[in-house]
């Protein structure tokens, strides 16, 4: 049997998925999963797309989105086989919702540039939020008033999710008004931090609460910034293993390796890879 890369519609394989979640002749892995064991699987996949985006591998993107579409697929027949939902509905839904969220285009609303555009979508999310938290409180299940942050999912990496979060707040004005302001909330963060970990005896959760809040004041700086802080980081641990790799070679021609080799012959190694490395 032979791979077949043909075109197919979305059909064929919302038909593959019936079939492998099928309780007679489907496969046992894939009959056996539920939405929370595969969730991290789907977080997964979003990951490898977002890796062969900063690649630039396009090939490898074609492959990847069809994973993160596969997951799509699992979750809507699961939900199926629940009575819940099935595909066609998310894509109805995901349908309505950007219809609704483009009246510039859709509507006969005037949309300048893709700045108010932001604009537009973020108050119509915040709408929909208020009135999802209306609808639960009428029906008794809410406790208490809507909050400003409610519906940051849990589950974002945490550095995106501060910024979700630090977005929420700035919407409302709470929120620096210039980058400097965040630089100097750093300074004072990192200071924190120093004394934690200078005290005798060491209060951990101190130093972990303090370490939070310094991280929690960076992804604020790359938010002012317009940077995005995950896509910052996997540059920089992309960045570091470049480095870290050349210096293993040069320690190789040594005869050497990290293991048997001092800090300072490695930090000597690490600052001529830097100056190569521009060069």
């Amino acid at each position: 049997m032979t791979d077949d890369f043909r075109p197919r519609p979305i059909d064929d394989l919302l038909a593959i998925m019936a079939r492998l979640r099928d309780p007679a002749g489907g496969c046992p892995w894939d009959r056996e999963q539920t939405f929370a064991t595969i969730a991290p699987y789907t977080i997964e996949e979003a990951y490898e797309v977002a890796d062969a985006i900063e690649r630039g591998d396009l090939p490898d993107l074609q492959d990847e989105l069809g994973d993160l579409l596969l997951q799509v697929v699992f979750h809507s027949r699961m939900a199926e086989e629940a009575g819940a939902f099935a595909f066609a509905d998310v894509v109805g839904s995901i349908c309505s919702k950007m219809i609704r969220r483009h009246p510039g285009v859709f509507g006969d609303a005037e949309v300048a540039d893709a700045a108010a555009q932001t604009v537009a979508w973020e108050d119509h999310k915040a709408r929909e939020r208020a009135s999802k938290a209306k609808a639960s409180d009428s029906a008794g299940s809410a406790a208490g008033r809507a909050s400003v942050v409610d519906g940051v999912p849990v589950a974002l990496p945490a550095l995106t999710r501060a910024v979700k979060i630090q977005k929420r707040v700035g919407r409302v004005g709470f929120d620096w008004p210039e980058a400097a302001q965040v630089i100097d909330k750093i300074e004072e963060e990192l200071e924190e931090v120093r004394v934690e970990l200078a005290a005798a005896p060491r209060d951990e959760a101190r130093v972990v609460e303090e370490i939070g809040d310094l991280l929690f004041a960076v992804a604020n700086l790359a938010r002012k910034a317009g940077v995005d802080p995950e896509s910052a980081l996997r540059h920089a641990n992309a960045k570091f293993e470049r480095r870290f790799r050349a210096v293993e070679d040069l320690l190789e021609k040594q005869g050497k390796s990290p293991e048997n080799s001092s800090l300072d012959e490695m930090e000597a190694l690490w600052g001529r890879v830097k100056r190569d490395l521009r060069g």
